[in-house]
């Protein structure tokens, strides 16, 4: 190899991405979402949620310390994560229906890493300008005063946003206006601050540095989601049978040039950098601002809008042969659609009757199993069991404990006179459970004898069970 040549390397160097201002109804979409998920992640945690003295005000806490997870009127507690699980699945389902429907509409208008990309490539526009002067100030060499000032403030920036952001995040896990004190004062936990630190941290690189890299490298979604389209997905497309040959003026050589005039107004605003007339490519995320650039550039050389449209492959196909695309309807309700339609609906209906179902009490039982049993003097046989009463109410409540299945059978608590136990507010008591046979009876001498353990709310009646077995002498 000749001392000349130089080796390219795995991964060619990466070009900043400079998208240039764009306006129109897409990119107001953009914005209103943006400025709704944001308020969304900062105001949450300060909203209030009045639960009873003995429970947190904040609505939306995840409560690590008391495994508690609080969202307004519902708390789902460790035993109950079917609930967590099952919103995730939900979320999947969705992600799938809507990209068979409309490609990466998530990506390109509610994704965190959308969001948080769009906000910091709007404040390097208020601090260094549009497109063109942030490409002059990239390229230029010479670090001077104005440059230098820039950069220090849009850094200055970048720290700022990434801070709140990580803020925000520590406030999801512990009261919001008891911390933020705790965080001025410097009393907070050094968890808190090291949280907070991460987050900004993660925040800048992903937003700020990394970009459109995260969607195309890090991302799993884009090599995904070629199996949930086809070619009725609505996504963002060029009619290229309209647009080509590209040119400026009317004839090129004899021959009538399309409506493109190559102004690679498209490429500019695009914030992943990809030409979309070179056809549907994995970068893209159908943010649909080449959509909006392209309608004003056609409204500027008098040519009908939609060069670059939200369309389907199928209606693309049709046009060129001089049909007429289909009802949009026709793209949306199809068998696929309908089938993620149901799943995601039979999930969340599933959830909502589960937790219009639970009981605000509850109780698991672990017998002891070492030993099996135990011999009294007087020869009673006696199974030990804990028990974990759980209390959802926001007040103390006595509970009663009995069992059914062998009217021979017996119930003693330890540490308590009587069969009634008192579980504190929304929390859970272990409690150690004797349940003994006497002597005489079936169930001290079988191997085994099926019974049930019942708990009831003495205060208003509420009660369940629990199925589980005795172990006798066998003899």
């Amino acid at each position: 190899m000749s001392t000349t040549d130089q080796d390219p390397g795995l991964y060619a160097a990466r070009e900043p991405i400079f998208p240039k201002r764009v306006s129109g109804k897409f990119r107001n979409l953009k914005w209103y979402l943006m400025a709704f998920t944001l308020g969304i992640y900062y105001l949450t945690p300060w909203i209030r949620w009045d639960r009873g003295p003995s429970l947190p005000d904040q609505a939306v806490l995840i409560d690590l310390a008391n495994r508690r997870f609080y969202f307004f009127m519902i708390e789902i507690w460790p035993h109950e994560f079917y609930f967590v699980a099952g919103l995730l699945i939900m979320a999947g389902l969705g992600l799938f229906l809507f990209t068979s429907a409309f490609g990466r509409v998530w990506c390109g208008y509610a994704c965190p890493q959308t969001v948080w990309t769009d906000l910091f490539i709007l404040v390097e526009r208020w601090i260094e300008g549009d497109r063109n002067a942030r490409l002059r100030l990239h390229r230029q060499k010479k670090w001077d005063m104005r440059k230098i000032r820039l950069r220090i403030t849009k850094y200055l920036s970048w720290v700022l946003i990434g801070a709140l952001t990580g803020g925000a995040w520590v406030f999801y896990f512990t009261d919001a206006p008891a911390l933020l004190v705790d965080l001025f004062m410097g009393t907070a936990h050094p968890l808190a601050y090291t949280t907070i630190a991460v987050a900004t941290g993660t925040t800048i690189f992903f937003g700020a540095i990394a970009r459109e890299q995260i969607c195309i490298y890090a991302c799993p979604w884009p090599r995904i989601q070629a199996a949930m389209m086809d070619e009725d997905t609505i996504t963002v497309s060029y009619r290229e049978w309209r647009g080509e040959p590209r040119g400026k003026g009317k004839r090129t050589n004899d021959t009538e040039l399309g409506d493109c005039i190559d102004c690679m107004a498209c490429v500019n605003v695009c914030p992943m950098g990809i030409d979309i007339r070179d056809g549907q490519q994995l970068e893209c995320i159908t943010c649909a601002l080449c959509i909006d650039a392209c309608d004003e550039m056609m409204d500027k050389i008098g040519k009908p809008r939609g060069l670059i449209d939200y369309m389907a492959l199928s209606d693309e196909t049709l046009e060129r042969e001089g049909g007429k695309a289909k009802n949009i309807l026709k793209h949306i309700f199809r068998p696929r659609t309908v089938l993620y339609t149901s799943l995601w609906a039979a999930v969340g209906i599933g959830l909502v009757v589960a937790l219009f179902m639970r009981s605000d009490i509850d109780l698991t039982v672990a017998p002891v199993r070492n030993p099996t049993f135990v011999t009294l003097s007087d020869g009673t046989i006696r199974n030990t069991y804990e028990v974990r009463l759980r209390n959802k109410h926001g007040e103390a409540r006595p509970f009663q404990i009995s069992v059914t299945g062998d009217e021979t059978l017996v119930v003693e608590l330890e540490g308590v006179d009587g069969n009634v136990v008192e579980v504190p507010a929304d929390e859970m008591r272990l409690q150690r459970v004797y349940i003994l046979a006497p002597p005489q009876s079936d169930a001290a001498h079988a191997e085994r004898t099926d019974f049930r353990m019942w708990v009831e709310d003495t205060t208003n009646a509420d009660r369940v069970y629990k199925d589980t077995v005795f172990n006798g002498k066998a003899n």
